[in-house]
């Protein structure tokens, strides 16, 4: 595909809040919304016994990657992360680009906002990349963190926070996921490092003597949409993979757009992916066809191409 991914798909109990926190906190902008079910949705992802209350569409203002596509379920379910420990396997976090961390934590402080800990971590790579992190918990059990590269010279809107950097994902086998990413996915490696060292643990909320080796993968150029590997060294976790799925509160997948879904298919046929086939008849999101796909370590992923 050779190109970030377009957006990411998560399930919320509340879309209100959900839309009070990224619009109204962090100024991304509503392209989309539709009330009520969504029966095409429904029968791509092959939900027949739930139903769509709401859905929106958001995104950093301008931005052709990094958006999120929040659905709202009439039923309570169970989220992706529920219960999950730091380093279970899983899709996990959702980075944020800030353009100053200090003040962008006073300023949602001020809105109610509570972090994971009362002081950002800051550290440098062993690559050379200077930066500062807080976690926060968002809806849903969504692992939230707010990231400033510092010398970083990509332009933050004036609202000071950027889209969706990186996906995170929690994987057991880095090996198998980072030939995924290059070869299948078509991403270019930007960053590859093994983190560790009381900063990090206590930044992480890792025990004592664990490291993280953590790659990305991008769109050369490109900061949003990114995807992010980390395995911990040191602890196990459990797989919760099979849990992100649509249906789910929480993070449960991604998605592409591509031109020529043909041509994608005998390139995962190529490398020995399966894949099912599909289109979407929805409010928000139509497409010609798609194909659903897992990456090795389970993560789902949704190639589109329009109508």
């Amino acid at each position: 595909m050779n190109s970030a991914w377009h957006w990411v798909s998560i399930g919320t109990a509340d879309l209100e809040a959900a839309l009070a926190f990224w619009v109204g906190k962090l100024g991304f902008e509503e392209i989309g919304i539709a009330e009520g079910d969504d029966i095409g949705l429904r029968v791509h992802w092959r939900l027949s016994d739930q139903r769509v209350a709401r859905q929106a569409m958001v995104r950093a203002p301008g931005a052709a990657f990094g958006a999120i596509h929040l659905v709202e379920w009439r039923s309570g379910t169970k989220s992706v992360r529920a219960d999950a420990a730091v380093f279970d396997l899983c899709p996990k976090n959702l980075d944020i680009y800030v353009d100053d961390l200090p003040r962008r934590m006073a300023q949602l402080a001020e809105q109610g906002v509570i972090f994971r800990n009362k002081h950002y971590g800051e550290a440098v790579s062993p690559d050379g990349v200077h930066f500062r992190e807080i976690h926060l918990a968002g809806h849903d059990d969504i692992n939230l963190v707010l990231l400033q590269i510092l010398g970083s010279e990509t332009a933050i809107p004036a609202t000071g926070f950027y889209g969706i950097g990186p996906l995170v994902c929690i994987v057991q086998d880095p090996a198998s996921e980072k030939r995924f990413c290059q070869q299948v996915l078509g991403l270019a490696l930007s960053h590859d490092n093994i983190l560790a060292g009381p900063e990090i643990e206590q930044m992480i909320g890792l025990p004592e003597g664990c490291a993280l080796e953590v790659s990305i993968w991008a769109q050369p150029g490109q900061p949003l949409g990114e995807v992010e590997l980390v395995t911990y060294h040191g602890v196990a976790g459990v797989d919760q993979y099979p849990r992100a799925s649509p249906g789910r509160r929480g993070v449960t997948h991604l998605n592409w757009w591509v031109e020529d879904i043909e041509t994608f298919s005998l390139h995962l046929t190529s490398h020995g992916v399966r894949a099912s086939s599909s289109h979407i008849e929805g409010r928000l999101i139509q497409t010609k066809a798609t194909r659903t796909f897992r990456s090795p370590a389970g993560l789902q992923i949704e190639v589109h191409t329009a109508i």
